[in-house]
């Protein structure tokens, strides 16, 4: 179990990743886009790791995971991103950011929940 932090400004995507994160056994924490991730990370303690979508108003995903990987205790916390977009040129980016994992939009339920098994099991001691 891992506590989880998720940044989607769609709701209804919002939700369906929380239902198959906490069906997985692990604590969700939302936030609604980039600007409120930020502040939903800094707020919040023992996140083990982020996902998150990259289009969002305000700040975007690889901006957010910039700006939280400047927080001391969020260093070596692992990042996934969840999203429409798949350039070769926006992975590097989310690689250079501290992006782990790069999931395309649509996902399969229980293949993201071993992907977020995996990180967690090679990231998180």
């Amino acid at each position: 179990m891992a506590k989880i932090l998720i940044a989607d400004d769609s709701e209804t995507l919002r939700l369906e990743l929380k239902e198959v994160l906490e069906k997985g056994g692990h604590i969700v924490v939302e936030a609604h886009d980039g600007a409120d991730g930020l502040k939903k990370a800094e707020e919040s303690q023992g996140v083990q790791l982020i996902i998150s979508d990259y289009n969002m108003p305000g700040l975007d995903g690889i901006t957010m995971i910039t700006k939280i990987k400047q927080i001391e205790r969020y260093k070596e916390v692992p990042v996934g991103m969840l999203t429409t977009e798949s350039s070769k040129e926006l992975k590097q980016s989310g690689k250079e950011a501290g992006v782990v994992v790069w999931v395309v939009k649509p996902f399969d339920p229980e293949r993201l929940l071993k992907t977020v098994d995996k990180v967690l099991e090679k990231f998180v001691a």
